[in-house]
Protein backbone atom coordinates (compact mmCIF):
# COMPACT_ATOMS: atom_id res chain seq x y z
CA UNK A 1 0.00 0.00 0.00
CA UNK A 2 0.98 3.43 -1.26
CA UNK A 3 1.18 6.24 1.63
CA UNK A 4 -1.09 8.68 0.86
CA UNK A 5 -0.86 11.44 -1.83
CA UNK A 6 -1.52 14.85 -1.31
CA UNK A 7 -3.80 14.87 -4.50
CA UNK A 8 -5.82 12.43 -2.38
CA UNK A 9 -5.24 13.56 1.31
CA UNK A 10 -6.29 17.36 0.52
CA UNK A 11 -9.30 19.32 -0.85
CA UNK A 12 -8.33 21.41 -4.13
CA UNK A 13 -8.57 24.74 -2.33
CA UNK A 14 -6.00 23.43 0.15
CA UNK A 15 -3.59 21.60 -2.18
CA UNK A 16 -3.29 25.37 -4.79
CA UNK A 17 -2.65 27.45 -1.53
CA UNK A 18 -0.20 24.89 -0.63
CA UNK A 19 1.55 24.51 -3.95
CA UNK A 20 1.99 27.95 -3.98
CA UNK A 21 4.50 27.71 -1.48
CA UNK A 22 6.71 25.23 -3.55
CA UNK A 23 9.83 25.34 -5.17
CA UNK A 24 11.33 22.96 -7.94
CA UNK A 25 14.62 21.09 -6.77
CA UNK A 26 16.30 18.64 -8.70
CA UNK A 27 18.42 15.74 -6.30
CA UNK A 28 21.23 13.83 -7.78
CA UNK A 29 21.49 10.45 -7.28
CA UNK A 30 23.31 9.12 -4.26
CA UNK A 31 22.72 12.63 -2.48
CA UNK A 32 21.76 12.12 1.32
CA UNK A 33 19.03 14.60 1.65
CA UNK A 34 18.71 14.51 5.38
CA UNK A 35 20.26 12.40 8.07
CA UNK A 36 18.45 10.74 11.40
CA UNK A 37 18.58 13.45 14.26
CA UNK A 38 19.01 16.47 12.03
CA UNK A 39 17.08 19.70 11.81
CA UNK A 40 13.53 19.30 9.67
CA UNK A 41 13.65 22.31 8.26
CA UNK A 42 11.72 20.79 4.82
CA UNK A 43 10.00 18.59 3.32
CA UNK A 44 9.77 17.11 -0.60
CA UNK A 45 6.96 15.87 -2.80
CA UNK A 46 8.06 13.42 -5.12
CA UNK A 47 7.74 14.56 -9.30
CA UNK A 48 9.93 11.81 -10.81
CA UNK A 49 12.35 8.99 -9.61
CA UNK A 50 12.78 7.76 -6.12
CA UNK A 51 14.02 8.43 -2.64
CA UNK A 52 15.56 5.53 0.12
CA UNK A 53 14.15 6.19 3.72
CA UNK A 54 16.61 4.86 5.92
CA UNK A 55 17.20 4.10 9.33
CA UNK A 56 20.04 3.72 11.94
CA UNK A 57 20.11 -0.10 13.04
CA UNK A 58 23.23 -0.14 16.08
CA UNK A 59 25.44 -2.68 15.18
CA UNK A 60 24.54 -2.98 11.78
CA UNK A 61 24.33 -0.70 8.41
CA UNK A 62 21.66 1.40 7.80
CA UNK A 63 18.47 -0.53 6.67
CA UNK A 64 16.74 0.83 3.73
CA UNK A 65 12.57 1.09 5.24
CA UNK A 66 10.79 2.13 2.07
CA UNK A 67 11.58 3.57 -1.47
CA UNK A 68 9.35 6.41 -2.30
CA UNK A 69 8.25 7.24 -5.91
CA UNK A 70 6.07 9.68 -7.57
CA UNK A 71 3.51 12.22 -5.83
CA UNK A 72 4.65 10.85 -2.04
CA UNK A 73 5.53 13.45 0.64
CA UNK A 74 9.52 12.80 1.86
CA UNK A 75 9.28 14.04 5.20
CA UNK A 76 6.78 14.23 8.07
CA UNK A 77 9.38 15.23 11.53
CA UNK A 78 9.10 19.14 10.10
CA UNK A 79 5.32 18.72 11.31
CA UNK A 80 5.87 17.76 14.61
CA UNK A 81 8.22 19.42 17.91
CA UNK A 82 11.00 19.11 17.75
CA UNK A 83 11.53 19.18 14.37
CA UNK A 84 14.31 16.80 14.16
CA UNK A 85 14.30 14.10 11.84
CA UNK A 86 13.78 10.40 12.79
CA UNK A 87 14.72 8.60 9.46
CA UNK A 88 17.23 9.27 6.69
CA UNK A 89 16.49 10.09 3.19
CA UNK A 90 18.62 9.50 -0.41
CA UNK A 91 17.90 9.83 -3.55
CA UNK A 92 18.06 6.12 -5.05
CA UNK A 93 17.99 8.00 -8.33
CA UNK A 94 17.94 11.51 -9.95
CA UNK A 95 15.31 13.32 -8.27
CA UNK A 96 12.53 16.41 -9.32
CA UNK A 97 10.54 17.40 -6.64
CA UNK A 98 8.68 20.22 -4.78
CA UNK A 99 10.35 21.45 -2.00
CA UNK A 100 8.53 23.18 0.96
CA UNK A 101 9.95 25.09 3.63
CA UNK A 102 8.41 23.82 7.00
CA UNK A 103 8.22 26.95 8.64
CA UNK A 104 5.95 28.49 6.01
CA UNK A 105 4.12 26.05 5.43
CA UNK A 106 3.68 25.56 9.35
CA UNK A 107 2.48 29.57 9.43
CA UNK A 108 0.09 28.92 6.59
CA UNK A 109 -1.60 26.01 8.56
CA UNK A 110 -1.91 28.38 12.04
CA UNK A 111 -2.95 31.01 9.55
CA UNK A 112 -6.09 28.62 8.12
CA UNK A 113 -7.56 26.40 10.56
CA UNK A 114 -8.88 23.84 8.18
CA UNK A 115 -5.40 23.98 6.28
CA UNK A 116 -3.75 23.39 9.03
CA UNK A 117 -6.37 20.37 9.80
CA UNK A 118 -6.58 18.62 6.40
CA UNK A 119 -2.02 18.99 6.61
CA UNK A 120 -2.05 17.77 9.70
CA UNK A 121 -4.29 15.11 8.76
CA UNK A 122 -2.48 13.92 5.01
CA UNK A 123 0.70 13.89 7.18
CA UNK A 124 -0.39 11.75 10.19
CA UNK A 125 -1.72 9.39 7.99
CA UNK A 126 1.74 9.29 6.14
CA UNK A 127 3.30 9.18 9.45
CA UNK A 128 1.13 5.77 10.72
CA UNK A 129 1.86 4.48 7.49
CA UNK A 130 5.61 5.06 7.69
CA UNK A 131 5.62 3.20 11.52
CA UNK A 132 4.02 0.02 9.70
CA UNK A 133 6.53 -0.21 7.17
CA UNK A 134 8.94 0.45 9.27
CA UNK A 135 7.97 -2.58 12.19
CA UNK A 136 7.71 -4.83 8.94
CA UNK A 137 10.70 -4.20 7.41
CA UNK A 138 12.66 -4.44 10.98
CA UNK A 139 10.90 -7.72 11.27
CA UNK A 140 12.04 -8.97 8.09
CA UNK A 141 15.25 -8.03 8.51
CA UNK A 142 16.32 -8.93 12.03
CA UNK A 143 13.41 -11.39 13.72
CA UNK A 144 14.40 -15.15 13.87
CA UNK A 145 11.43 -15.81 11.53
CA UNK A 146 10.61 -12.36 9.78
CA UNK A 147 7.31 -10.54 10.14
CA UNK A 148 5.31 -13.62 10.36
CA UNK A 149 7.11 -14.37 13.31
CA UNK A 150 4.96 -15.10 16.42
CA UNK A 151 7.89 -15.01 18.71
Amino acid sequence: MNTPSMLRALPTQHRQRLMRLAREVTIPQGTHIFNEGGRADRFWIIRTGSIDLDTHVPGRRRAIIETLGHNELVGVSWLFAPHVWHMGATAATPVRAYEFDATAVRSLCQDDPALGHAVTQWVGDVLAHRLRTTRTRLLDLYAPYGAGSTV
